[in-house]
């Protein structure tokens, strides 16, 4: 059982990911997967299980945050919705399958991934690799490809696809700030067919803790969601008030951190 706490540290941890949805378009996982990872390895909950648990109630919180990130960002009319129509199927189709595949995967490998998949992004975008001039977004079929690839990636790691949306569609020079709208589009399909296959695998896993359906533990969500949905508004407004460079850096110190925070917590087990 969770403590009062661990509730105050879900709270926070809600606030900040909330914030940086809708500042970047990336969902939040990157910030509540650890911190769900660290909560309940504290309660000692999940035992084997914990990082299917942290990343199955990230992928649930995120069905609520995308949809308050991106009203928000809508509003602003930012986000390219042919851009959405082109990637949303296959990210459905691949958030699902590695959903499903990620229960036959250890727990210490589904971290490792997300480390070293963090630090090649964030340093792609702190140094600021350039795309040609001439680079435009693929046809249909490399739109739906991209898709694929980023919905399976995004429902190993816990992320709203947008760690690696945004900076696809910057490759193929879509304005950043239309980048960040768009993903955040983006996360909400992501997040549902990843939920739902977490969920589904999950489902008849002995020895998880009281209170999960499946693999998603439904107390952390609860208190992730309600802060996440207020918070996620201010970070969107946030974002259309802040310039490119500027944007891209905090983008890539987020990922950057991110990465290092697991990387500790593998090193020093």
């Amino acid at each position: 059982m969770l403590s009062l706490t661990m509730f105050a540290v879900l709270l926070g941890c809600g606030v900040i990911a909330g914030f940086l949805a809708g500042l970047l378009g990336v969902g939040g996982g990157l910030v509540i997967v650890p911190v769900v990872v660290g909560v309940l390895e504290a309660a000692q909950l999940g035992g084997n299980h914990v990082q299917h648990l942290a990343v199955g109630t990230s992928l649930a919180v995120m069905v609520f945050t995308s949809v308050a990130s991106v009203l928000a960002h809508h509003k602003k009319g930012a986000v390219d919705w042919s851009i959405v129509r082109g990637m949303a199927p296959a990210m459905v189709a691949g958030t699902f399958i590695g959903s499903l595949l990620a229960g036959y995967i250890p727990s210490n490998a589904l971290q490792w991934f997300f480390v070293l998949y963090a630090y090649a992004i964030g340093a792609q975008m702190f140094f600021g690799a350039k795309p040609a001039a001439s680079r435009e977004l693929p046809g249909l079929a490399g739109k739906s490809a991209a898709g694929g690839v980023i919905g399976m990636v995004s429902s190993w790691v816990g992320i709203g696809g947008g760690s690696m949306s945004v900076p696809f569609m910057g490759w193929c020079n879509v304005p950043v700030h239309t980048a960040i709208a768009t993903s955040a589009a983006l996360g909400w399909p992501i997040a549902v067919s990843g939920a739902a296959g977490y969920l589904a695998s999950g489902w008849q896993v002995p020895g998880l803790p009281w209170g999960s359906a499946g693999f998603v533990y439904l107390p952390a969500m609860l208190a992730l969601m309600v802060m996440t949905v207020l918070c996620a508004p201010l970070g969107a407004r946030a974002a259309h008030a802040l310039p490119v460079p500027k944007l891209k850096k905090v983008f890539a110190v987020l990922m950057l951190v991110m990465a290092s925070e697991m990387l500790y917590g593998l090193l020093t087990k």
